[in-house]
């Protein structure tokens, strides 16, 4: 029992003290589940990718469990609000989080959480893969990923770029895009990237490494120039685009990805219920296209499966910010 996080031993001794056995909980848990609205915590203001994505999920959700799924935006601190509204939720399958990559792999190398990524949380299924885009204000005079690189090498720390918040995936990109190209840009941090984008294309900042879901629309409508996509290959909704390698930069790639948790302590018949139909509702025809018109590749899979994907990309990214030197202020 020592292996446990100490959320889920106060659930266990509340339990003790009524009398009823940990063994028949989780025995008796996944008989009646869900029978309540079940509520996936969003930690990242709306519309952004991973809202976009967890909408789409929830609606489909919905009709499997029986019960209403509602998404719940709660912003703050890079999602390290929302990640810890659900570490101390009750373990019983009716809270859970969809996150982001940098929430799951990136944060635990930068900043002092309120809970531990691998101890507090029971990973349900990996939801899907998003590549970035390097984006520009249209003013700014470059057309290419190489004009850019130049004008920040002309221009040390001038150049502004945006993101959802320190340790996310722009900032993470653009640290990774300066240390392989020799340049240093003055980084921007927003609530979301939604907000960072809004700024974008109003010309307060210059540049930012957004995802392609939200970026697209502005693309498409001229307010941002498009360099280069972060993926290793050329993205279906943005074909003419290159990649960072094919656009000068070899070896670059970085793209984000999410997935959905529980609180430790869930009974692992309900992760498997869960698991079972966020990973059927992923393999539907119209999810699929959905993700695909909005940049994504979705994924899927088991729980084992995400959780060994899941310390994988801990390991990946401890290394990745190690040899870019990385940091964060009150990290």
């Amino acid at each position: 029992m020592s292996s446990l996080s100490p959320r889920a031993l106060s659930f266990l001794v509340v339990l003790a003290s009524t009398g009823v056995s940990v063994d028949a909980v989780a025995q008796a848990a996944p008989k009646d589940y869900p029978n309540r609205t079940v509520r996936i915590v969003m930690p990242f203001p709306p519309g952004g990718t991973t809202d976009i994505q967890g909408r789409i999920l929830a609606d489909k959700l919905a009709p499997r469990l029986g019960q209403p799924v509602i998404i719940e935006s709660r912003p703050g601190a890079n999602g390290v609000i929302g990640m810890e509204i659900v570490a101390r939720a009750a373990p019983d399958g009716h809270t859970l989080v969809i996150a982001t990559s940098g929430n799951w792999a990136v944060h635990p190398h930068l900043y002092k959480l309120p809970y531990d990524t691998e101890k507090d949380f029971i990973p349900v299924v990996l939801v899907g893969e998003t590549p970035g885009v390097l984006v520009v204000h249209p003013a700014l005079p470059v057309k290419t990923v190489k004009e850019f690189i130049a004008l920040a090498r002309r221009n040390p720390g001038a150049l502004t770029y945006g993101s959802s918040g320190s340790g996310g995936f722009a900032h993470i990109s653009a640290e990774l895009f300066s240390s392989m190209t020799g340049t240093r840009m003055t980084h921007v941090p927003y609530r979301g990237s939604a907000q960072s984008l809004i700024d974008l294309v109003g010309g307060h900042i210059q540049a930012s490494f957004n995802i392609t879901a939200p970026s697209i629309p502005h693309i498409q409508a001229g307010k941002v120039r498009a360099l280069a996509v972060t993926s290793t290959k050329r993205v279906a909704a943005l074909p003419d685009l290159p990649t960072m390698t094919e656009a000068g930069v070899p070896g670059y790639e970085n793209s984000t990805w999410s997935g959905i948790g529980a609180p430790a302590g869930t009974p692992a018949s309900i992760i498997e219920r869960l698991n079972r139909d966020f990973a059927a509702t992923l393999q539907m025809p119209d999810v699929q296209e959905r993700f695909s018109t909005e940049g994504s590749i979705p994924i899927g899979g088991t729980a084992a499966s995400f959780r060994d994907y899941l310390k994988a990309e801990i390991v990946k990214y401890g290394k990745l910010i190690r040899q870019a030197g990385i940091k964060v202020e009150g990290g």
